[in-house]
């Protein structure tokens, strides 16, 4: 009877282990149904929002934009009236540049001008189609007299090789060509920061050993060094002296003397 009694026990805490498996194994597909049915839209929600839904266009028309009266004004205020047609600025006509030419020769071309913009042919009588005769070029191959760049002042002229930055060019108005009007170019640097070179020679040859050539140039290093070197016991001096009125040795922003 005692042996009995002890294992009453141990039977009856393994049949409860195994009930309770079998019941967590149904409850986990149940608790999946509650979930599914909680996140899911209920009649009557709208969806939750998309980021790949587009609004329908009911119309397929797009309004034009209207023409604004500026725009116009804008070119008609630097067009003259009544002179001629081929004396006209690019931006006042409108002409049908082809590529079928030679190089560096005469090309005529089919110009109109603008809405606006009243010229006359060399007879005196007022027309709005006529001839354009240009150079056949593209507008990157012209002189550089014949068009305006953007010039930069972050680049070091004095440098050996001489280096290059990128340019925005734009065409003169009275030049006529072919391509874009507006085009990048890689230029020398060229630009001044209104230094002297007879100014930087001068100082060299008469206060050189005290650094004031230096101390001009913007070069307040190199002239602390001559200054309290007097002037490296005037060999340093020499050598500026030789430097600057060789123009090797320049302004200490990059830039080119006067």
């Amino acid at each position: 009877m005692a042996t009995v009694s002890q294992i009453w026990p141990f039977e009856r805490r393994r049949c409860l282990k195994a009930h309770g498996i079998i019941i967590l194994l149904f409850l986990d597909p149940c608790l999946q149904c509650v979930n599914g049915y909680l996140s899911s839209p209920h009649v009557g929600q709208e969806p939750p929002y998309s980021r790949d839904a587009q609004p329908v266009i009911t119309s397929p028309v797009v309004p034009a934009p209207s023409a604004s009266p500026t725009d116009s004004d804008s070119y008609a205020a630097k067009c003259p009236s009544g002179g001629q047609c081929n004396r006209l600025p690019a931006d006042c006509i409108n002409c049908s540049y082809h590529h079928n030419c030679s190089y560096g020769k005469l090309a005529s071309f089919s110009c109109k001008a603008k809405r606006g913009v009243h010229c006359t042919v060399e007879s005196g009588k007022q027309q709005t189609n006529f001839s354009l005769a240009i150079t056949c070029q593209f507008c990157w191959q012209l002189d550089l007299s014949q068009y305006r760049c953007s010039n930069s002042t972050s680049c070091m002229t004095v440098a050996c090789p001489r280096k290059r930055y990128n340019a925005t060019c734009q065409v003169l108005d009275h030049v006529h060509c072919l391509g874009k009007r507006v085009f990048q170019k890689r230029l020398y640097c060229n630009w001044t920061g209104g230094y002297k070179w007879s100014t930087a020679l001068a100082l060299s040859i008469t206060l050189g050993g005290f650094g004031a050539d230096r101390f001009y140039l913007g070069q307040w290093r190199e002239g602390l060094g001559k200054l309290f070197s007097f002037g490296g016991l005037g060999i340093w001096t020499l050598i500026d002296v030789l430097l600057i009125g060789a123009g090797y040795v320049g302004p200490a922003d990059g830039s080119l003397y006067i």
